[in-house]
């Protein structure tokens, strides 16, 4: 696998500019991905609320590693990946309140469960310097 950057990643996901929360791609396989990211400390976060971005949002990050993951999957399948709605998250935990005061990069792994005509299940697991922050799952419906 060679490295994938933020500039590729943009041409991978529809989210963009600030809202694009993913700075690169460490590793990814057929059935997963991850990625780092030090966007949780931009104050201009789009995601931030009262000076503080909420450790919900880790979600986002696990839910756009994700579409990173289909995206590189479809560019290896000779297309583009297939666009997605999120609709289900599941078991959500999370070990801190906020993120913003985390100065270690954030280690985004998603991997996924589940995959047919209809859509995808994945898990997901952020970290910082070793220590986890949040896990989850995720269910997205394919769109036509």
């Amino acid at each position: 696998m060679e490295a994938v950057g933020r500039d590729e990643i943009l041409r991978l996901i529809p989210h963009q500019g600030s809202m694009c929360l993913l700075d690169s791609v460490v590793s990814f396989s057929e059935t997963q991905i991850e990625c780092r990211s030090a966007s949780h400390r931009d104050p201009h976060n789009p995601l931030r609320h009262g000076g503080a971005l909420a450790a919900v949002h880790l979600a986002e990050y696990g839910a756009q590693a994700m579409a990173i993951h289909g995206g590189l999957l479809g560019r290896a399948g000779g297309g583009p990946g297939r666009r997605g709605l999120l609709v289900t998250l599941r078991d959500l935990k999370l070990a801190v309140a906020r993120i913003d005061d985390i100065a270690a990069p954030l280690a985004v792994k998603a991997r996924r469960l589940l995959a047919n005509a209809d859509g995808l299940l994945y898990a997901f697991e952020v970290e910082a310097d070793g220590r986890a922050l949040a896990s989850g799952r995720v269910g997205v419906l394919h769109q036509n």
